[in-house]
Order: C-alpha cells, then sequence, then structure tokens
C-alpha cells in the first residue's frame, strides 16, 4: 500500500470505559480501524497477563469448560493494551502486509 492509502484512524473500546476501568498491563480492548475510503477493520488486542486473569476466573465461574479453554475471534496478544503499542502492532501489520489476515473487515 502506497503511503496515502494508509490513512486511518483507530478507535479503542477501552478508551470509551470510565477512568480507572482500563488497565493495559491486564485487559483486553476491541479494536476498530477506519480507513480513509469508509471500510473498517477489527480486532481484539488481549494483555499477556489478561489470559491468567481470565483463566483464573472461568475455573471459578466454570466458563469455558472451568477455565480448560479461551478463545477471542482475531485476538492479538500483547504485552499491553495501550494505545501506544495497539498503534504500533497495526502500523507493522499493514507495512508487513498482515494487516488483512489478522483483522477482519466489519
Amino acid at each position: 500500500m502506497s503511503d496515502k492509502e494508509q490513512e486511518y484512524t483507530v478507535w479503542l473500546e477501552a478508551e470509551q470505559w470510565k477512568r480507572g476501568e482500563w488497565t493495559p498491563d491486564d485487559d483486553s480492548t476491541d479494536a476498530i480501524v477506519t480507513w480513509k475510503d469508509g471500510s473498517r477493520w477489527g480486532a481484539t488486542f488481549v494483555a499477556y497477563q489478561h489470559i491468567q486473569t481470565l483463566t483464573e476466573k472461568n475455573k471459578r465461574t466454570g466458563e469455558c469448560l472451568s477455565g480448560t479453554y479461551l478463545w477471542m475471534r482475531e485476538m492479538i496478544l500483547v504485552d499491553q493494551v495501550s494505545r501506544s503499542r495497539i498503534e504500533e502492532v497495526i502500523q507493522h501489520l499493514i507495512t508487513s502486509g498482515e494487516f488483512t489476515q489478522v483483522f477482519r473487515a466489519l
């Protein structure tokens, strides 16, 4: 893609939450990339630590066969779910040509 084709905005679900509810080192958030042409693509960013947190919760609640499995559509695992890290990963996926393999068209 040329530089002009790479013009996009990033919306993060976590930025809509109340102050103090977002923990970048142990959380997940949906991300929507909207391109200049209006097309939208989505994925869920999950901090590595959040996998353990979800597993422990699911063991207590019985969800996902009491924590024996976990899945999310278009999951991207990262060290932290901060805006800067998410934008860095998105740019890398675009540059490497992997964006449409990881994100889903909305």
